[in-house]
């Protein structure tokens, strides 16, 4: 927030110059509010917060689907003979759960690699491990998949609360089984 002349931010407690190059003393700020606009002086408040996740600016939100883009005439962007796609939050969030699944999964591929190249037994926790990786992913893409809308997506990434405001859970987009 702050006071504005010509597209400067004009300091309390300082003197400005205006654009004629007349010098305004330090104390302009007991000016009225009238005397302040007839100096071209303009109150500008701070641009609206907004969540680098799901918006571009303040208002705009980031398309939730796939989009195909377009030049300023409408016409299809191709790359190489193939249409330009923009990707939609689902389609990057999508990707990271994949990546993140894979991540969780690479510690004990090696035992897969091992049970496949000699027949040695994989134990019984790093099996229900992976399946429950694998089901995860499947159900947090799936909720992915499934919203409908930009406030049904922002909400798979709140974190479920009791009464008092504790956490009781993890945020569906992120509910991963613990790590063994």
């Amino acid at each position: 927030m702050a006071y504005k002349y010509s597209g400067r931010i004009v300091r309390a407690g300082k003197a400005w110059t205006d654009n004629d190059g007349i010098q305004h003393p330090a104390n302009w700020m007991l000016w009225d509010d009238a005397t302040k606009a007839a100096k071209g002086i303009v109150w500008e408040d701070d641009p609206a917060s907004f969540d680098g996740r799901f918006y571009w600016s303040a208002g705009v939100a980031k398309a939730l689907d796939d989009v195909n883009a377009v030049d300023d005439n409408g016409n299809a962007i191709m790359e190489d003979g193939k249409q330009v796609v923009t990707l939609g939050l689902k389609s990057n969030a999508i990707s990271a759960v994949k990546a993140q699944a894979g991540g969780l999964l690479a510690p004990t591929d090696w035992m897969v690699v091992r049970s496949a190249e000699n027949g040695t037994d994989i134990p019984t926790d790093v099996l229900a491990y992976r399946a429950a990786v694998r089901s995860a992913s499947e159900t947090i893409e799936t909720a992915i998949t499934n919203t409908a809308d930009l406030a049904a997506f922002i909400a798979l990434y709140d974190v479920p609360v009791d009464a008092d405001g504790n956490p009781t859970g993890n945020a569906p987009i992120n509910n991963w089984p613990d790590v063994i």
